[in-house]
């Protein structure tokens, strides 16, 4: 849409997507060290080994790792507001600076420390908000500088298919955080209550996104996006099927990339390349 807009930067864009990473990667590295040091990771874990789990690094040197991650992604920061700001926007620089440090407390905070959210089943509100709602909204705007109505709706679709991908991984850990008392929704919900609630994340995606393309419909490609809800859908399908959790650990990848398709989608259908 910024492209359609004549709001395209390519350096802004570059910079983003290394920064989401940045994000993604700090995410990962204060996951791994919060669930090991409380002892979450353990044998009864059906996902992939973690560093610390498996000895891989050090409580020393993943807690370096994370310090060195905060830093490289707070470096990132400063430069993407820089390029799409300039200095003339002090006051986006400034909000948008207290919204990146947010992120970062949030990637952090949700398994790391006494009160980590992650275990008082707060870890959806947060990944909707982060990965969905501010994360779209925030990059359209730094294209952008306003903010349109509707484009909350594919902030949301985001937003839901991201909270889904971590249902999915709670679902996938119910019995092993269940031991420990990593109160994740799952847990705080049971595993037929969880998976109703995932089918809801997907189904009001899908109508969320649908809502959108009515509104803003103009030509047949900006449904493009909706191929991306077939595999999600087909997901859907197995996820009710399947009754062992270690049968669940696929379909994270599954859906994970289902969403980057639904956000690859969008881009081309409401740009000029067909």
């Amino acid at each position: 849409m910024a492209n359609a807009l004549g709001f395209y930067n390519p350096l802004v864009f570059l910079l983003a997507v290394l920064t989401t990473i940045g994000f993604q990667i700090t995410s990962n590295f204060a996951n791994d060290y919060g669930d090991g040091v409380k002892g979450t990771d353990n044998d009864d874990r059906i996902g992939p080994q973690r560093a610390l789990q498996s000895g891989a690094l050090s409580r020393i040197e993943l807690k370096r790792g994370i310090g060195w991650s905060v830093a490289i992604s707070f470096l990132l920061v400063i430069a993407l507001l820089y390029i799409a700001f300039g200095e003339d926007h002090l006051g986006y620089i400034a909000i948008f600076i207290i919204l990146g440090a947010a992120s970062l407390w949030a990637a952090i905070r949700y398994t790391v420390g006494e009160g980590a959210y992650g275990y008082r089943g707060l870890g959806d509100v947060f990944v909707f908000i982060f990965f969905g709602l501010l994360s779209v909204l925030g990059t359209m705007f730094l294209y952008t500088k306003f903010l349109n109505l509707d484009a909350i709706l594919p902030a949301v679709t985001v937003g839901l298919l991201s909270t889904a991908v971590l249902n999915l991984n709670n679902l996938r850990d119910h019995d092993s955080d269940k031991k420990v008392g990593k109160n994740t929704l799952v847990v705080l919900l049971g595993v037929k209550r969880a998976k109703q609630y995932h089918y809801l994340l997907l189904i009001l995606a899908l109508l969320s996104m649908l809502v959108y393309i009515l509104v803003r419909f103009e030509v047949w490609h900006n449904a493009l996006c909706l191929f991306a809800f077939i595999p999600i859908l087909i997901h859907l399908r197995t996820v009710y099927r399947i009754k062992d959790p270690i049968l669940l650990d696929p379909e994270l990848k599954k859906l994970a990339l289902s969403t980057f398709l639904l956000a690859l989608f969008f881009y081309i259908g409401y740009n000029n390349f067909l």
